[in-house]
């Protein structure tokens, strides 16, 4: 049996979980307002973890490089383009914002979808994160999603998401807004997550800081609002 979803990636070790426990892979799919329907799914009989799967039928998707537009090969992260017949033709009344948002390759008009990704040797896309959530810390670039990903294995961490703060020497860092686990009651502090972080993962992509609460805020399809979060960071945190 195969359960199916999308809209934000499934932490690995919830997916790993539902094999464990009930035998059910996951299936995860991909798609945008923009292209009103489904642009990539995983087949049901070979699901990828954390992986947005394949371009569905009619779908020509690709990989580039988002400073020169230039297409990337196999394995190398860039920006994910996509042209396919559920792609929109424009944002209404916003020209300059619908030319910004197409390229053109081949002959064909693809959609910059503004989410970074790569292609593996099975033709499968994985999401890195949204090009405007990379945190710029000390010149080391790091993806917010990777890091939120890396914590969910944490046993004092029921949910996470993952912010920039300002940092007077490294210009950005890394801050974990974090929903401990109920029966983590009095262990969960910020110095174990932090601790927790060191051991699993690099230097520079572990948070600095780390900030408890007991909701993250989602929208109605149940993703995490990361933009509310990081509004309200940038107003608390105006500058180093």
């Amino acid at each position: 049996m195969v359960l199916a979803g999308g809209g934000a990636a499934m932490p690995q070790a919830v997916a790993q979980r539902l094999l464990d426990e009930f035998q059910l892979k996951f299936a995860e799919g991909y798609g945008l307002t923009e292209t009103a329907a489904p642009s990539h799914s995983n087949p049901p009989d070979r699901p990828k973890l954390q992986c947005l799967g394949i371009p569905i039928f009619g779908v020509d998707s690709r990989i580039i490089d988002p400073q020169n537009l230039q297409e990337l090969p196999q394995g190398e992260s860039g920006e994910i383009v996509t042209h396919g017949p559920m792609v929109f033709k424009g944002y209404w009344k916003h020209p300059q914002a619908t030319e910004e948002a197409f390229i053109e390759l081949d002959g064909k008009r693809f959609f910059r979808t503004g989410d970074l990704g790569r292609i593996d040797e099975d033709g499968y896309f994985f999401i890195t994160d949204r090009l405007k959530r990379m945190i710029n810390a000390s010149g080391f670039k790091v993806w917010p999603t990777e890091v939120e990903l890396l914590l969910y294995k944490c046993p004092l961490v029921l949910e996470a998401c993952i912010i920039s703060t300002k940092d007077s020497y490294r210009g950005e860092t890394v801050k974990a807004v974090v929903v401990p686990r109920p029966e983590a009651a009095g262990q969960a502090t910020e110095q174990a997550i932090i601790d927790w972080a060191r051991q699993h993962m690099a230097a520079y992509k572990v948070p600095r800081v780390v900030q408890f609460v007991e909701r993250l805020p989602k929208s109605g399809s149940g993703k995490v609002m990361w933009r509310l979060l990081q509004d309200e960071e940038n107003r608390a945190n105006p500058g180093a």
